[in-house]
Order: structure tokens, then sequence, then C-alpha cells
């Protein structure tokens, strides 16, 4: 598909989507640090600079995203803008998603937020969300004219590592065979709680680009919950300073404080110094859990969904699913 636009200055062609790839990382780079900067800027935060992204974490995202890392470029194959697709199993959301400043404001947003839109379903998607900053009036309104809607909001909470009654098990200590075993009951017991939603591919890359772990709990081969995180840096240059729960599942609530001692006491031998977990609003009891733990309300975001497609938290268990990367 090809689609044209015109500036304030000169009408420029931008062409795509195409896929996105390893190679275009440094661009996507340059991007994201340029468009959430100005994002802030006009937010009225004007000392804010957004910093790079690991490039190892662009590589996590663009294999996750597979053929949904979509990217547009002008008549000089320079890029202009991308939105990264994921799904996992029937659960869809994009992000990161924007276009370059000196595009903003002539209807290529639109374009690319419609494309990931059109490639969700195309995968059978029956969630399609994504979250912006809450105080971003502008954002919130473009997405709504879109057909997004807005839903709770996700509160990233901090907990101080610490050491646990007794050391984690983690997927990264059993051999190759039983990996496979260990995430095949990941993913069973993902269905028996929220049907349809599949975390498996995003345990298998984390394991092999080696950005960090899955704990479990209770045995591999049946376990109770896991929690996927990431321990390696978000930002470009920074030394590691937390670790980063990506997906969690619980058969049981109840569970919970367990699955964070467990986890707490991976931050801590991971090096890193506090355990940080994005909470989506539509779980009260586990927010309450987190604040009598000792956590710290550190950020929040808005979690919106096209109408028809938002998800629907489970009757039994509990489902986090980071919408970010």
């Amino acid at each position: 598909m090809t689609v044209s636009t015109r500036s304030f200055r000169s009408a420029r062609p931008v062409d795509g989507p195409f896929v996105a790839t390893l190679a275009d990382i440094p661009e996507l780079n340059e991007i994201f640090t340029e468009a959430f900067t100005e994002r802030y800027r006009k937010d009225g935060m004007t000392g804010v600079r957004v910093p790079p992204l690991n490039p190892a974490i662009w590589r996590y995202a663009i294999e996750d995203a597979g053929d949904g890392a979509l990217c547009w470029r002008d008549g000089q194959g320079r890029l202009v803008a991308f939105n990264l697709a994921h799904h996992s199993g029937t659960e869809g959301w994009m992000g990161p998603l924007c276009v370059r400043p000196d595009q903003q404001g002539v209807g290529l947003g639109k374009v690319v937020v419609q494309a990931g839109m059109r490639w969700l379903r195309l995968q059978q998607a029956r969630v399609i969300g994504l979250e912006t900053m809450p105080r971003t009036m502008d954002n919130i309104g473009f997405y709504s004219t879109l057909g997004f809607v807005p839903s709770h909001l996700t509160i990233t909470v901090t907990l101080d590592a610490a050491a646990g009654p007794k050391a984690p098990r983690l997927l990264s200590q059993l051999s190759e065979s039983d990996k496979v075993a260990a995430m095949a009951a990941c993913l069973a017991l993902t269905t028996r709680v929220m049907p349809g939603y599949d975390f498996t591919r995003e345990l298998e890359l984390t394991d092999r680009l080696g950005l960090g772990d899955t704990v479990l709990l209770g045995p591999p081969h049946d376990p109770s919950g896991f929690a996927l995180c990431h321990s390696a840096p978000l930002v470009e240059g920074r030394s590691r300073d937390e670790l980063r729960v990506l997906k969690l599942v619980l058969a049981r609530r109840a569970e919970l404080p367990a699955l964070l001692g467990a986890l707490a006491d991976l931050a801590r031998r991971s090096g890193t110094r506090r355990l940080a977990i994005r909470l989506q609003g539509d779980y009260p009891d586990a927010y309450r859990t987190l604040v009598a733990l000792g956590a710290r309300v550190r950020w929040t975001d808005l979690r919106m969904s096209v109408f028809g497609w938002s998800e629907v938290p489970p009757t039994e268990g509990m489902v986090l699913s980071n919408w970010e990367i």
C-alpha cells in the first residue's frame, strides 16, 4: 500500500507498510526518541529528553512482532513511521508506534494505526489494544476517532529486591527438553485461565536472547503460576536497575504473594534493585496486595481497546500482559 501525505512545506510521498528488520533498529531508535521527546514537549515537559532504547529490546520487539513490525519510508527510503503490532494467541496490541515529528499532522498516524488494526484482525485477534499516557488528551482523542475506547489505568509499581525463603524455580535452569515441556505446561495453564492467550513465543524469545527469565510457581510440568520478566536494561547504555514483569499468569489470585516473593528474590539474584510490575486496573485486589507489601507507584498508562475487541479479565485466576516492551 502507498499513501501520499502533504505537509505545510511540500508534498511528501510515503510508501509502506514494509516489515521492519534488525537492520532498521538505529532508525527506529532515532524516530522513537524524536517523537516521544516532542510528545513530552507538547505536554509542557520541555526538559524531558527520551533516551534511545536498548538494541537488545528492539530485537525482542521486532522478533516478537514478526510480520507485524510495520514501517513506512519517504521518497529517499528513510524511515518516517512505524507500528509494532503483536499478538499472543488471540490477544493483540500495538506498541511502540510513532510518526516522525515532521510528518505528523498530515494523516499518516491514522494510516499507521489502521494498518496495525488490520494486521491484528488477520491474525484472528479477539483483543486489539494499546496504551497511551493518560494526561495526553490529543492522543486519547486521536485514538478515540479510530474506534478505541478507554479502559482502566495500568499502574506501574515497584517492590524492593529481597531474598526469599528459597531460590526461585527458573525456566533457564531446565534442560532443553524440560524447557519445552515447561512452556507447554505454561500454555496449558494460560488456556485454563484465559482461553486463546498464548505467551509461548515471548517465553522462548526471552530465554533465547538472554534478556531475563521465567519464574515458575510449582513443578515445571504442572505450574500453578508463572511470570516472564526482563532484567536487560530498557534504555541504551544504562545499567540494570529493575526486573520488569512482562507476563504473569496465576491459577489462583491468592498465590500472588508467593509469586511476588520469588520475583523479588530473582531481582536480587539478577543484580537489580527492584521489581517492576505493570498492574492492570482490572485487579483491585491485587493492587491492595501490592500496596500492603510496600509497593510504590511509579507511573500510570491508560489502556485503550478497539470497541468490540476489548479484553475481559478471567473470573478466576489472573493474567497480566504488558502492552509495552
